[in-house]
């Protein structure tokens, strides 16, 4: 959205994870490279796939030919912590930048100015930051915390508390999305960001995965359309990918599906390919891409 997309690239991992050390006692497991020479595999479990190595979409690390994103802090002496994505590399420094999405996104909003062909996108403008705290703060039991939280719950009591929590978001945003383009007003910001990249995955995996499943985006027509209306963006489309999304969520903890049956959907994208009248509304002339 930025238009940075000529000076910093972008690499896609597999989506399925796998033993970040193979042949090895190591059992950790998470994010691999794409390898079109590589042999196919199969969950952890044993009993999923088999899955090819080159996953469409999925590529080779590009400077150490790399197997594994472990690989890669290892390289930058990061070995404390998870071995996260997206990961920022320092080509030159030939180091980590940042690993927390959030922090990336604020860099990329305006730290590369310079280089961007939309400049004048600012995701997190002054004027906002009062009413974007405001929105982050509520709706972030919709957001991707929360719907884990009706994934992870061992126990009846939880489930319910955070379903109810995540429904409560959801209706807010259901509301405030029927009178405004935006979740602040009339422009977009950080926080339609956030929103979108859930609703995107909501319906297809998280009602289903997670049992998120008290309401739907596509039988709520004001958050639909605000789906249609983010995706139709220019620059948005080309990064979203259900095929990778639903493949990583239904195939890489093979303890909670062991087979690794990915769902069949509703075909959420060919909804979000169709027209929306959300640049209509009042307001909404204050923002265009």
């Amino acid at each position: 959205m930025k238009g940075l997309e000529d000076v910093i690239s972008v690499t896609i991992l597999h989506p399925i994870w796998r033993l970040t050390k193979e042949g090895s006692d190591d059992e950790q497991r998470g994010w691999v490279f794409g390898d079109p020479t590589g042999d196919e595999f199969v969950n952890i479990a044993g009993r999923g796939g088999p899955f090819s190595s080159d996953f469409p979409g999925s590529e080779q690390d590009p400077f150490f030919n790399s197997f594994s994103i472990r690989d890669i802090y290892e390289k930058a002496g990061d070995m404390a912590g998870k071995y996260t994505v997206p990961l920022l590399w320092d080509k030159k420094e030939q180091t980590i930048v940042n690993n927390e999405s959030s922090d990336i996104a604020y860099m990329l909003n305006s730290s590369f100015n310079e280089f961007s062909k939309m400049p004048s996108l600012d995701l997190y403008t002054e004027e906002d930051s009062e009413k974007l705290n405001d929105v982050i703060e509520w709706i972030s039991p919709l957001m991707i915390h929360g719907v884990y939280r009706c994934g992870f719950a061992k126990k009846q009591a939880a489930y319910e508390k955070a379903v109810a929590e995540l429904t409560d978001a959801f209706d807010q945003a259901d509301s405030i999305l029927q009178e405004q383009r935006f979740l602040t007003g009339g422009t977009l910001t950080d926080a339609d960001i956030r929103l979108f990249v859930s609703l995107f995955r909501f319906d297809e995996i998280y009602s289903v995965y997670f049992r998120a499943n008290s309401r739907l985006v596509t039988l709520t027509p004001s958050l639909l359309n605000y789906c249609r209306d983010i995706y139709q963006m220019e620059g948005v489309a080309q990064t979203c990918s259900m095929e990778h999304c639903k493949a990583h969520f239904f195939c890489s903890h093979a303890e909670w599906n062991k087979f690794s049956i990915i769902p069949k959907g509703l075909d959420f994208l060919r909804l979000l390919n169709q027209p929306h009248d959300r640049n209509e509304m009042v307001g909404a002339g204050e923002f265009e891409i």
